[in-house]
């Protein structure tokens, strides 16, 4: 063999041998600590009891969907319910008071049942000694569509003042 061959495999060799101690004390140490980074950070996100940060990341996403989706039903829910709302009997007045000088103790009286836009009725008792007699008025926009007494207009007065 010729003198250069044998230089040059000795240099290839020699080349072999660096690479594997650079190897041996500097990558291996390195890609420990990397691995070790990664299962530490897989360790973190692992809260949802997943495998890896990969499914974590993933439960994630499908947690943040199905929280979405909760976030539309309670959504239209309470968009069915504020409906239901505005038609409820929320406004109520009630006023007592004598229809006529012989007869005391407060025992007519005015009640207005309204829902929030000041529709509904008005009720009136006229008590007397002799009898008492009921009379109910349509109240539209907390106006009554019929003629009303002061105490009936008092009775929704204090509906439309209710809820303030």
């Amino acid at each position: 063999m010729q003198a250069s061959t044998i230089a040059a495999i000795a240099a290839f060799g020699a080349a072999l041998l660096a690479l594997a101690v650079y190897h041996f004390f500097v990558l291996i140490p390195r890609m420990r600590r990397m691995s070790d980074l990664i299962t530490s950070h897989d360790g973190l996100l692992n809260g949802g009891g997943a495998a890896t940060a990969r499914d974590r990341l993933s439960s994630l996403e499908e947690a943040a969907k199905q929280r979405k989706a909760d976030v539309e039903r309670c959504q239209a829910r309470l968009g069915t319910l504020e409906q239901w709302a505005d038609l409820d009997v929320s406004r109520v007045g009630f006023c007592r008071f004598n229809a006529f000088p012989d007869a005391g103790a407060e025992l007519s009286y005015a009640l207005a049942l309204l829902n929030r836009q000041g529709d509904g009725v008005v009720i009136s008792s006229i008590f007397s000694r002799e009898d008492t007699r009921t009379f109910g008025k349509a109240v539209n926009a907390f106006e009554p569509r019929q003629e009303a007494s002061k105490e009936e207009l008092s009775a929704i007065a204090l509906a439309r003042d209710s809820s303030k």
